[in-house]
């Protein structure tokens, strides 16, 4: 691949002052070495997005078959060293991308995920699991470079449709993995799971290095240890990315609170459904995924503000029906409409957040999914005491304020514009 990715012009954002520590070349060069992002390679980003993403979730249906053949309470906390691994490689590895030329870091990431995978499914014991199992996340941190080499990629006027296309790609992984790593290990076994991921992070591997353009680093000049001390003036400089993150972490935290409670819900009495059930939801949830190329639109064409403020107020409409409508079919008219509203939110918010720096899209990329991703662990944590002390209703409850907390931050920003 001869030709180098440049971002598209009018791609900068308007001139602020620089920040301590954060001497970066902040050159934006001609429009007119800048590939075309055709659909084709636009959906090989979404592809290959939910690909490695789905990765940190297929133990999480396997745990009671890797219990049985790793005996040994470790076991049980391969699906938190994942997760651990996963946050790990946002802070640590995501800001790469403003540093080192993208490509072959997205090509190298999927190729240590191969050897993880492998590595998780040879494991003899769970020592040699849980040290798998956090390598496994820290390598699927590589989603969270292809979004924003997505963004860099595209044109100002197209950039939130194509974020928002490459993000149905990621929330389709997330959905869907658990049904998939369910399925696979019920009829084959877990260890056959993580053999199906080697070829599947590998064929990632040589799509992207065959498709995708080589790119300039934004932030040349700037080095490792500068990059990662930016991270805390990136966060007070711009007013925009904490707002976005802090909603962003609220919402995922109820769409978390929903998804790590909901098989316990459908095996109550009203219900006696099993887990193949709970997994199913994961397919009729993935009807949210057109939200992502919608919001995308919109947010291009009027400004992602409204539709992050109807994306809020759609999520507390859900934790609503779940807590006054106790059956399947509330169930399931909720859960399209939490994940339609999460994702229009999750792709308006980058919208707003790519546009701020450019040349430091992959730190600000950092501090917003690490925002993000924090929120989902603390809407787990909290869902789990809500259902021991208060039950559905408690759960219902939580969701309500976490969404609705939502709602008062957008309307207060949206009362001081």
């Amino acid at each position: 691949m001869s030709h180098v990715a440049t971002p598209p012009a009018g791609n900068a954002a308007p001139a602020s002052t620089s920040t301590a520590g954060e001497a970066e070349n902040t050159h934006i060069h001609g429009a007119s070495h800048q590939p075309a992002l055709s659909r084709a390679l636009t959906f090989t980003m979404a592809a290959a997005s939910g690909l490695a993403v789905a990765n940190i979730y297929y133990s999480q249906p396997m745990l009671g078959l890797m219990e049985a053949d790793l005996p040994g309470g470790a076991t049980s906390f391969i699906p938190t060293a994942t997760q651990f691994g996963y946050a790990a490689g946002l802070f640590l590895l995501v800001p790469l991308g403003d540093l080192v030329e993208r490509r072959r870091l997205i090509v190298t990431q999927f190729l240590v995920l191969a050897a993880a995978l492998a590595g998780a499914a040879l494991a003899p014991a769970a020592s040699l699991a849980l040290v798998a199992a956090l390598v496994l996340g820290i390598a699927a941190s590589v989603t969270q470079q292809i979004v924003p080499f997505a963004a860099h990629l595209a044109s100002p006027a197209k950039r939130g449709a194509v974020v928002g296309t490459v993000m149905s790609g990621v929330l389709t992984g997330i959905l869907l993995s658990r049904t998939l790593s369910g399925f696979v290990s019920a009829h084959a076994g877990w260890r056959e799971m993580f053999w199906l991921g080697v070829p599947l992070a590998l064929g990632s591997a040589a799509l992207i290095a065959w498709r995708l353009p080589k790119s300039l680093p934004e932030g040349s000049g700037l080095s490792y240890g500068k990059a990662m001390h930016s991270l805390a003036h990136l966060w007070r400089e711009f007013a925009e990315l904490r707002l976005a993150t802090y909603t962003q972490a609220l919402l995922f935290a109820a769409f978390m609170a929903f998804w790590s409670i909901l098989a316990l819900r459908l095996q109550q009495p009203q219900f006696g459904l099993g887990s193949e059930i709970a997994g199913l939801f994961g397919v009729v949830g993935a009807v949210g995924i057109l939200a992502a190329p919608i919001a995308g639109r919109i947010a291009d064409k009027s400004g992602p503000h409204r539709m992050i403020m109807l994306g809020a107020v759609l999520a507390l409409a859900s934790w609503a029906l779940f807590g006054l409508w106790a059956s399947l079919a509330g169930m399931v008219v909720g859960v399209v409409l939490l994940d339609f509203a999460v994702q229009s939110v999750l792709v308006s918010n980058q919208h707003i957040i790519y546009a701020l720096r450019p040349s430091a899209r992959s730190r600000i990329n950092t501090l917003f999914m690490g925002g993000m991703f924090l929120g989902g662990a603390l809407g787990s944590a909290a869902a789990a005491l809500a259902w021991q002390f208060g039950g559905w209703a408690g759960v219902s409850g939580l969701g309500v304020a976490l969404a609705a907390a939502a709602t008062l931050l957008q309307l207060r920003a949206l009362a001081s514009r």
